[in-house]
Parts: C-alpha cells; structure tokens; sequence
C-alpha cells in the first residue's frame, strides 16, 4: 500500500474531509494543502481571480517537502489538478504517490460549496477549477471516487483500491 496519499480534485469536492477522515481510517497523519498557500495566494483566491501556475509551484513545492519529511502514513487534501502538478508532487516527494480523484457533478459540488462558511475559495472559482482538472491518466496510480455516495462509502471505495494498487 502507498505511504503517500493524496486527496485532489475542484474546490468543494470534499478534499479535507475525506483526507482527514482516510487518514484516520489508516492511522496516518492529515495533511491539509490549503495551509500551504501564501496569504497573497489566499487573497486572489478570495477576490475571486483563480490561480496561475507562478501562484502553484511554490505551494506544490512546500506541500511535497512536507510530505518528503513526513513519517509514516501521509494523507494529503491537495487539488493536484493537472498532471504537471501531480508531477511535481511525486518529484518533490522522492517516492510514489497514490491520488485519490474525488469527481461529482458540478450542481452537486456547487450545492455543497453554497453550504459551506469561512472558507476562502468562492463558488464563483468553481468553472475555472472545472476547466483546469486533468483526469488521472492511466499511468498514474490512483483512483477516480465518486462523491455522490457518503464519507464511508468514498473512504472505502479509496481503501479497496489502495490494497488493490
């Protein structure tokens, strides 16, 4: 099983909750990428004006020397939505990564990011999130989970393919 693990997909798809729900199920540690990203990040991101990839490498860049010096099981909520960035993920951390692509329709992430408070990525972000995701390409070890289904069932269905990979 992958030591690494890390949780991607748009904004208000369930990143954090599911990586910390997994990461307790496989008794690691949680690690939430947003944490990583500068206040000048966090403002654009709040003003509305997506990221570019200036904005990206260096966060990529901390959230992979974070998961290099970790221990043990590492569950990881990052978008990681293109494959260049999921590259930089695996080349930062020095050993294979296991993603986990939380994928749903757009009605139902739009609902579940109109319900959420506090968080500084608005739902206005979400078509641009939308037209920047790269699916996992077949050469990538990972799994695509759909997130209609409740957090057991998504944590499980990630699970049954981290002992299948």
């Amino acid at each position: 099983m992958a030591r690494l693990v890390v949780v991607m997909g748009v904004a208000g798809c369930g990143k954090s909750s599911v990586a910390e729900a997994l990461a307790a199920r496989l008794r690691g540690t949680f690690l939430d990428g947003d944490a990583f990203h500068t206040p000048e990040n966090i403002a654009k991101m709040s003003a509305g004006i997506p990221l570019d990839d200036e904005d990206r490498w260096p966060w990529l860049d901390r959230i992979a020397a974070e998961m290099q010096t970790r221990k043990g099981v590492l569950v990881t909520a990052c978008s990681a939505l293109r494959r260049i960035y999921r590259d930089r993920l695996r080349s930062g951390a020095g050993e294979p990564v296991f993603f986990a692509h939380l994928d749903g329709s757009r009605a139902l992430i739009a609902a579940r990011m109109a319900k959420r408070d506090g968080h500084f990525m608005p739902g206005s972000l979400l078509d641009s999130q939308i037209a920047t995701l790269e699916r996992l390409g077949p050469d990538e070890a990972g799994v695509t989970v759909d997130i209609s289904g409740d957090l057991a069932q998504v944590t499980g269905a990630i699970c049954t393919a981290l002992e299948a990979a």
